[in-house]
């Protein structure tokens, strides 16, 4: 009974992106632009923005904490 942004957790990935109305969408843009609130942000476009461009002194310390994440502690 779960859907939304945070998936519908039946273990099945082709029903993940279920949009308010019930309709599963193929990909991420169109399953994001429809939970946008009209009139409160732009439309995403067809591609999906690399977040690097709008954070560009984050990569490193993203790439910091995936090392964590990959490194020995978590295998």
């Amino acid at each position: 009974q779960v859907r939304g942004l945070c998936g519908t957790f039946t273990g099945d990935q082709r029903d993940e992106f279920t949009t308010p109305e019930g309709d599963v969408e193929p990909g991420v843009t169109a399953f994001a632009n429809a939970f946008r609130a009209a009139g409160a942000c732009p439309a995403l476009g067809p591609g999906i923005p690399d977040p690097c461009h709008g954070f560009p002194g984050s990569r490193e310390r993203a790439e910091a904490a995936c090392a964590v994440l990959m490194g020995p502690a978590f295998r």
